[in-house]
């Protein structure tokens, strides 16, 4: 397979500890794919996924391969800390017809480049869908470097790498190595790097904005490949709009998931309902979500026509 486009990080809408929002995330599915994404990528950072139970990580695989169906790849996240968890959620996931599973490299031990090498081998080789390679050094501490990256090419089952580092001197390196594998891809994760990521070469991006604004992201998208530069630079103004408006909110570092999924909620689409040790905004951030929201309908950043339940007034 080959990934390509705007795959967003989907949200796990909760409406308790332990259930899912399954109105909230039909919803939000089929708003996603009305804004035109290329994917959807199941239990991400943006979703919460370590911090999910494995029976709610399992349903929500389930219900969006499902509604999905072959409109547009599903790939999984299957990051654990257990090897043996990771390969019984990639089975879950190839029987629930998903794509591909996505793997970061395993949080809390750290390991260094050999050790990670043969992990991802391991995986690798034990795993029944093909792997997409995740580096998100700021959440595992651990970075890829680009020489395992490059070792890890050779494995037909291992497809491509999303890499959220923020650090576009690492990913120009891991461009200039994409011709040394057909069909090869990488993907940004980081929005405010998306424009310039596939101007560069990339293959789009994995962004958490495009739970909220999908076409958006798209529209971005498909400007570069079309070659129409000023229009997505222009439509990339929009998104860091968006992120300053949103992601800025609060005091914590969480500030980003609790935004998007604020933003959800006041617009209609599900739950916001955090899994802990995060929780919600009060509603002091709210309402501050609320005005920035209007600011982005005023500003034609968000199209409210698209959202019928929303309570922004």
């Amino acid at each position: 397979m080959k990934l390509q486009g705007i795959v967003p990080p989907i949200i796990t809408p909760l409406k308790d500890r332990d259930v899912l929002d399954v109105d909230g995330l039909e919803k939000l599915v089929e708003h996603m794919l009305g804004g035109g994404v290329h994917g959807i990528f199941v239990l991400g950072s943006t979703g919460e996924a370590p911090s999910l139970s494995y029976a709610v990580r399992r349903e929500m695989i389930t219900r969006v391969c499902r509604q999905a169906g072959d409109r547009v790849p599903v790939v999984v996240g299957v990051t654990d800390t257990s090897i043996t968890e990771s390969l019984v959620l990639a089975g879950h996931a190839a029987d629930s017809g998903a794509d591909a599973i996505v793997a970061a490299p395993p949080f809390y031990f750290p390991s260094d480049p050999p050790e990670l090498l043969e992990y991802f081998q391991h995986l690798n080789s034990d795993s029944p869908l093909p792997l997409i390679l995740y580096n998100m050094p700021g959440l595992t501490k651990v970075n890829m470097t680009v020489d395992t990256v490059e070792k890890l090419m050779v494995e037909p089952n291992i497809v491509g790498i999303k890499d959220s580092s923020c650090n576009m001197m690492y990913y120009q390196k891991l461009l200039k190595l994409a011709p040394k594998r057909e069909g090869w891809f990488t993907l940004i994760g980081p929005e405010e790097l998306l424009c310039e990521s596939v101007m560069q070469g990339g293959h789009g991006g994995v962004n958490g904005g495009a739970n909220l604004a999908p076409k958006l992201y798209v529209d971005t998208y498909n400007a570069v490949i079309n070659q129409q530069f000023d229009r997505a630079l222009a439509i990339q103004k929009q998104i860091l709009q968006l992120g300053d408006a949103l992601y800025g909110v609060g005091k914590h570092v969480s500030s980003c998931v609790k935004g998007i999924k604020c933003a959800l909620s006041v617009l209609g689409i599900c739950d916001d309902y955090m899994a802990d040790p995060l929780h919600r905004f009060r509603e002091p951030e709210r309402k501050v979500i609320i005005e920035h929201l209007q600011k982005l309908v005023a500003d034609g950043v968000l199209d409210l026509s698209l959202f019928t339940d929303h309570t922004l007034g």
